[in-house]
């Protein structure tokens, strides 16, 4: 684990990044679990956090840490044969980490059922073509807030 500092953030700065990946083939709900589950654990050691979605074979993940555990983590991502096409968005130091409370935190995203409202955003895929880190940034942390909402509304069970 990553010594911290005073604030509880790591001796060397926090550290972030977004990338954005390809999956060889598509994961199912089982091998997502499973993949969440290793991560958690490995994310926890590492005092690394930050949240994952998931969406038709497209990974898009958030990481934030110490600089060097993030950095070999991506290292170890961009090594996975399981992932194609591994390519960073976006790197920064933040100020104060975004998602403290989540080893991994995940959030399925599902088609939309109805037309979106306007402005809202249901993928990434325009911000890969954009070499502006700032709008990066600022999707991201849009994407935050909507992770924290949807995980703070109570889950309706399934009938």
């Amino acid at each position: 684990m990553t010594r911290a500092d005073a604030s509880g953030e790591p001796a060397d700065g926090l550290y972030s990044l977004v990338y954005t990946s390809f999956a060889v083939t598509l994961f199912d709900e089982s091998e997502l679990e499973e993949l969440l589950t290793q991560s958690r654990a490995a994310n926890a050691q590492a005092d690394i956090t930050g949240m994952l979605l998931y969406r038709n074979g497209r990974f898009i993940q958030y990481l934030e840490g110490s600089e060097l555990p993030v950095r070999a983590l991506l290292a170890r991502i961009t090594a996975d044969p399981r992932h194609a096409d591994v390519r960073v968005l976006v790197d920064s130091r933040p100020p104060a980490r975004q998602l403290a409370e989540w080893t991994m935190g995940y959030e399925p995203i599902d088609e939309a059922r109805t037309a979106l409202p306007a402005g809202f955003r249901s993928t990434f895929d325009d911000l890969e073509a954009v070499d502006d880190a700032d709008a990066v940034l600022r999707a991201t942390r849009e994407l935050s807030l909507w992770f924290r909402v949807r995980q703070a509304r109570p889950r309706v069970a399934a009938t």
